[in-house]
Protein backbone atom coordinates (compact mmCIF):
# COMPACT_ATOMS: atom_id res chain seq x y z
CA UNK A 1 0.00 0.00 0.00
CA UNK A 2 1.14 3.51 -0.83
CA UNK A 3 1.14 5.65 2.24
CA UNK A 4 1.36 9.76 2.06
CA UNK A 5 2.66 11.48 5.44
CA UNK A 6 1.20 15.04 4.73
CA UNK A 7 4.57 17.56 4.36
CA UNK A 8 6.95 14.34 3.87
CA UNK A 9 6.20 12.37 0.87
CA UNK A 10 5.16 8.78 -0.01
CA UNK A 11 6.11 5.11 1.33
CA UNK A 12 5.26 1.87 -0.07
CA UNK A 13 4.28 -0.21 3.29
CA UNK A 14 3.73 -3.92 2.72
CA UNK A 15 0.80 -5.17 3.68
CA UNK A 16 1.61 -7.24 6.04
CA UNK A 17 2.24 -4.50 8.81
CA UNK A 18 -1.59 -3.37 8.49
CA UNK A 19 -2.44 -5.52 11.62
CA UNK A 20 0.04 -3.28 13.69
CA UNK A 21 -0.71 -0.08 12.01
CA UNK A 22 -3.74 -0.30 13.04
CA UNK A 23 -3.43 -1.08 16.56
CA UNK A 24 -1.60 2.27 16.66
CA UNK A 25 -4.52 3.93 14.47
CA UNK A 26 -7.03 2.59 17.42
CA UNK A 27 -5.01 3.84 20.33
CA UNK A 28 -4.80 7.41 18.48
CA UNK A 29 -8.24 7.17 17.95
CA UNK A 30 -8.96 6.61 21.75
CA UNK A 31 -7.04 9.08 22.72
CA UNK A 32 -7.98 11.75 20.28
CA UNK A 33 -11.99 10.50 21.99
CA UNK A 34 -11.12 11.08 25.71
CA UNK A 35 -8.91 14.35 24.92
CA UNK A 36 -5.57 13.04 25.77
CA UNK A 37 -3.26 15.14 24.36
CA UNK A 38 0.12 13.56 25.61
CA UNK A 39 -1.23 10.28 24.94
CA UNK A 40 -1.80 11.54 21.21
CA UNK A 41 0.97 13.12 20.16
CA UNK A 42 2.93 9.65 21.34
CA UNK A 43 0.69 7.26 19.35
CA UNK A 44 0.87 9.60 16.62
CA UNK A 45 4.55 9.96 16.52
CA UNK A 46 4.37 5.99 17.32
CA UNK A 47 2.29 5.19 14.02
CA UNK A 48 4.01 7.57 11.86
CA UNK A 49 7.81 6.03 13.10
CA UNK A 50 6.27 2.71 12.10
CA UNK A 51 5.49 3.77 8.68
CA UNK A 52 8.63 4.74 8.00
CA UNK A 53 10.13 1.94 9.35
CA UNK A 54 8.14 -0.85 7.74
CA UNK A 55 8.29 1.23 4.61
CA UNK A 56 10.51 1.99 1.83
CA UNK A 57 10.35 5.87 0.86
CA UNK A 58 9.36 6.42 -2.83
CA UNK A 59 11.68 9.15 -4.62
CA UNK A 60 10.21 12.59 -4.36
CA UNK A 61 9.07 13.27 -8.28
CA UNK A 62 7.03 9.38 -8.22
CA UNK A 63 3.24 10.53 -8.85
CA UNK A 64 1.52 7.44 -7.36
CA UNK A 65 -2.06 7.49 -6.10
CA UNK A 66 -1.91 6.83 -1.87
CA UNK A 67 -4.05 4.55 -0.40
CA UNK A 68 -3.98 6.09 2.66
CA UNK A 69 -2.97 9.91 3.50
CA UNK A 70 -1.44 10.24 7.17
CA UNK A 71 -1.23 14.09 8.98
CA UNK A 72 2.10 15.79 9.80
CA UNK A 73 4.32 14.74 12.63
CA UNK A 74 3.06 18.09 13.92
CA UNK A 75 -0.88 17.95 13.09
CA UNK A 76 -3.03 18.96 16.31
CA UNK A 77 -5.00 17.00 17.68
CA UNK A 78 -7.83 18.91 16.49
CA UNK A 79 -6.31 18.56 12.30
CA UNK A 80 -6.55 15.11 12.69
CA UNK A 81 -9.93 15.28 14.14
CA UNK A 82 -10.58 16.51 10.62
CA UNK A 83 -8.80 13.53 8.70
CA UNK A 84 -10.51 10.85 10.98
CA UNK A 85 -13.30 8.64 8.99
CA UNK A 86 -15.67 6.32 11.02
CA UNK A 87 -12.89 4.28 11.37
CA UNK A 88 -9.92 6.52 12.34
CA UNK A 89 -6.76 7.23 9.99
CA UNK A 90 -6.71 3.37 8.64
CA UNK A 91 -9.77 1.99 7.41
CA UNK A 92 -10.66 -1.72 8.28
Amino acid sequence: MIVRIMGEGQVRVDDAHFTELNKLDDELLAEMESGDEAGFRRTLTALLDAVRGFGTPLPDDALEPSELILPAPDATLEEVRELLGDDGLIPG
